[in-house]
C-alpha cells in the first residue's frame, strides 16, 4: 500500500515540478485559472485513485500468496496421495485466486476418485474442476481496469474542451470588450485554455501509471495460476493409473 501511495504521489508531484520549472506556473494556478472544467478533471482524478486504492487491496493484499511455495507444499501432499490434507490446505488460501482453484479442483477431483472414477475419465474430471474454478475467478483479477482507460481519456478530453471554452471566452472579450479591458480578458482566456488542458494531462498521465501498474499486478498472477494450475494436474495425472 505504501509503494502504490508513494508511486502515485512521487508521479503527480514530479508534474507539478516540471510545471513550475517550465513556466514558473504551479498547479493551483492552473486550477483556479481553469474554473468548471478543473473541478471536473479533478473529480476524475480522485475516482482513479480511490478506486486504485480499492484494486491495489485486491491484486496487492487480498492476492497475496507465495505460489511457488503453496505448490510446493500441496505436492508432497499429492505425491503421498494425501489428498484431504491438500484440500484442508489449500482450503486455508480460498480466499486468494490460486488458492480457490486449486482447493476446488482437488475437491472435484478426490470426489470423483472416491465416487470410482478412473484413467482417462478422472483425468478428464480433474481438468475440467479446475478450468471452471478458474472460469469463475480469473477474469475477476483484471476486471474493471478499463476504467483507468477512459478516467484518463475524458480528462484529456475535458482539458481540451475547457481549452477551446477558453478561447471563445477570449475572443467574445475581444468583440465586445471596451478597449482598455481587452488585454485582461484575453489573457484570462489563454491562461483558461492553457490551463485546462495541462491539468487534463496532469490527471491522465498518472492515472495511466496506475493502470499500468495494476494491470502488472493482476498479469502476474494470471501467470502464476497457468504455471502452477498445469504443474499441479500434471503431477496428479502421473499418479493416475489409466
Amino acid at each position: 500500500m505504501k509503494k502504490f501511495i508513494l508511486s502515485v504521489v512521487g508521479v503527480f508531484a514530479g508534474f507539478s515540478l516540471f510545471a513550475q520549472e517550465a513556466g514558473s506556473v504551479s498547479l493551483v494556478e492552473l486550477y483556479s485559472s481553469g474554473g468548471l472544467f478543473s473541478h471536473l478533471i479533478a473529480l476524475l482524478f480522485l475516482c482513479a485513485i480511490v478506486y486504485g486504492v480499492v484494486r491495489f487491496i485486491q491484486l496487492a493484499v487480498k492476492e497475496k500468496l507465495d505460489a511457488k511455495a503453496f505448490y510446493l507444499k500441496l505436492k508432497g501432499y499429492i505425491k503421498n496421495e494425501s489428498y484431504e490434507e491438500a484440500i484442508k490446505v489449500s482450503g486455508n488460501f480460498k480466499n486468494t485466486t490460486l488458492g480457490y482453484i486449486f482447493w476446488s479442483g482437488l475437491s472435484v477431483f478426490n470426489d470423483q476418485r472416491k465416487s470410482g472414477v478412473k484413467g482417462r475419465d478422472l483425468k478428464n474430471a480433474l481438468q475440467n474442476s479446475f478450468d471452471e474454478a478458474g472460469l469463475q475467478t480469473i477474469y475477476k483479477l483484471d476486471a474493471g481496469l478499463f476504467w483507468f482507460d477512459i478516467i484518463a481519456q475524458v480528462a484529456t478530453l475535458l482539458g481540451l474542451l475547457g481549452t477551446i471554452w477558453g478561447l471563445m471566452v477570449a475572443f467574445k472579450g475581444l468583440a465586445v470588450a471596451a478597449p482598455v479591458d481587452q488585454q485582461r480578458i484575453l489573457t484570462q482566456g489563454i491562461q483558461q485554455a492553457m490551463g485546462t488542458t495541462a491539468l487534463g494531462l496532469s490527471a491522465a498521465i498518472p492515472t495511466m501509471f496506475i493502470k499500468g501498474y495494476l494491470s502488472s499486478k493482476s498479469e502476474k498472477i494470471i501467470n502464476d495460476i497457468d504455471e502452477y494450475s498445469v504443474k499441479m494436474i500434471n503431477q496428479i495425472n502421473s499418479s493416475i493409473k489409466e
